[in-house]
């Protein structure tokens, strides 16, 4: 363990283990792979996400009796945090399929999961979640793609973008409207959407070549186009008029601690390499790092690290205990807003802590060569995937207003997420005197 890690007291020691277990993953399978993704940016990694995948890892919350680990949402951040320390398009792909998971474990029917849980979890099935499209972004309800009855069918057309593992996903699950409206900014219809899955090698999907991108080279997010695909009405995800609620779920429970996980696994990296940098590089005969000015700097590192890293895991062992906390009017307390708060931290202090890193380093990281250049470009896309931190600071804002206008989707679904709290064993009668 690096100076700059320390164990939190919501580990266990299955955490500490399958911790150890990704990281000589990490470093035997992927780290000999980031320089060629880095020489061709315009390539997909088509075997990565298999190799991450067979390990299971992609099941991590998908339950025991599907084949999947069972092992909750920390342990799906353990996953995501010790890829992305070694390469961010690793834990970008365990991410995206990790996020793809999520609609049919709120969502799906017995048959839908029974179906698709166990290739997921057996690591022969990738699922991509396809929500996003130019014009609307992140305005879910200003999707223009649509699906239309057509006896026992549904028929799919429009285009979405910047879907995770786009190129090596096998089963999408695409949000369209299902109702004959025009998209409409003044109102909020939920219902008009509905959410279906869609396998990949379907006739009418098609798949845009791949664009190269600034950073996380060897991860897909591309764009899906749809013309006249049928899909059986068993296809459907939930009901009529769920695509929102599949969308904004997905987005809130495994979207958004996700990429807190890939931030977190990046800004590790770029704190132990900068450490490094600052003990080792000497100036007039001492290390730089007893310049005041660098020690202060590396003490702005190392502060958004920790906080960084408590509030993730904070928010995630809320959600695999909602049933173990006191009760809000019955229900479980909703962490949704942790999850959001850890999400818009998580970003804002990687891409803090890579402009530190830079300005430590000087001219010495901007050699491609060094692995700073890498890490620095990869903390730009995490902004963007499930809602910029402008949409962040409005959803705690709505809160702190005193309504979120939204579903708390953590209480909502506290029943698919953890087990409910056993129950006090009653205490035993005292024994009556003879």
């Amino acid at each position: 363990m690096s100076d700059t890690e320390f164990e939190t007291e919501f580990e266990t020691d299955d955490h500490r283990r399958l911790r150890e277990q990704v990281r000589e993953f990490a470093l035997g399978e992927v780290a000999p792979r980031i320089a060629h993704m880095q020489a061709h940016p315009a390539d997909v990694d088509t075997h990565l996400g298999a190799l991450i995948a067979q390990n299971g890892w992609i099941g991590a919350t998908i339950p025991t009796r599907y084949g999947g680990m069972g092992a909750g949402h920390l342990a799906k951040t353990l996953i995501i945090e010790e890829l992305s320390r070694v390469s961010g398009a690793a834990g970008m792909i365990a991410q995206a399929s990790q996020l793809g998971v999520a609609k049919i474990l709120h969502f799906g029917s017995p048959e839908q999961q029974q179906t698709w849980l166990p290739l997921i979890a057996a690591g022969e099935c990738l699922p991509t979640i396809a929500v996003t499209e130019p014009e609307s972004g992140g305005h879910v309800l200003g999707m223009r793609a649509t699906a239309r009855r057509d006896g026992h069918d549904w028929v799919l057309n429009g285009r979405k973008v910047y879907i995770g593992n786009s190129h090596i996903g096998h089963l999408h699950g695409v949000v369209t409207r299902t109702d004959d409206t025009t998209p409409d900014p003044r109102r909020d219809d939920a219902s008009a959407l509905s959410a279906f899955l869609v396998e990949a090698d379907r006739p009418g999907v098609h798949l845009e070549p791949h664009q190269p991108a600034t950073g996380v080279h060897g991860f897909s997010f591309g764009d899906l186009v749809l013309r006249e695909v049928r899909v059986p009405a068993a296809n459907m995800i939930g009901r009529p008029g769920d695509g929102l609620a599949v969308a904004y779920s997905s987005s809130i429970l495994y979207g958004r601690p996700n990429l807190t996980a890939v931030a977190l696994g990046l800004h590790q990296a770029i704190t132990e390499l900068t450490l490094r940098f600052a003990q080792t590089r000497r100036r007039y005969g001492a290390p730089l790092a007893d310049l005041p000015t660098i020690q202060h700097k590396i003490g702005q590192l190392h502060h958004r690290l920790m906080t960084a890293r408590h509030l993730a895991y904070q928010a995630v062992h809320r959600l695999d205990h909602l049933h173990h906390h006191p009760l809000q009017d019955g229900r479980p307390r909703p962490c949704d807003d942790e999850l959001i708060n850890a999400k818009y931290w998580g970003v804002q202090a990687v891409q803090d802590a890579a402009r530190t890193a830079m300005s430590i380093h000087g001219a010495a990281g901007l050699r491609t060569h060094y692995p700073l250049e890498r890490l620095v470009r990869d903390t730009w896309h995490l902004d963007a995937p499930a809602g910029t931190s402008d949409i962040q600071l409005h959803r705690l804002a709505q809160t702190a207003l005193g309504g979120t206008g939204h579903p708390a989707w953590s209480q909502r679904l506290a029943h698919l997420i953890t087990p409910p709290a056993p129950e006090p064993e009653p205490e035993p009668e005292p024994e009556r005197a003879a």
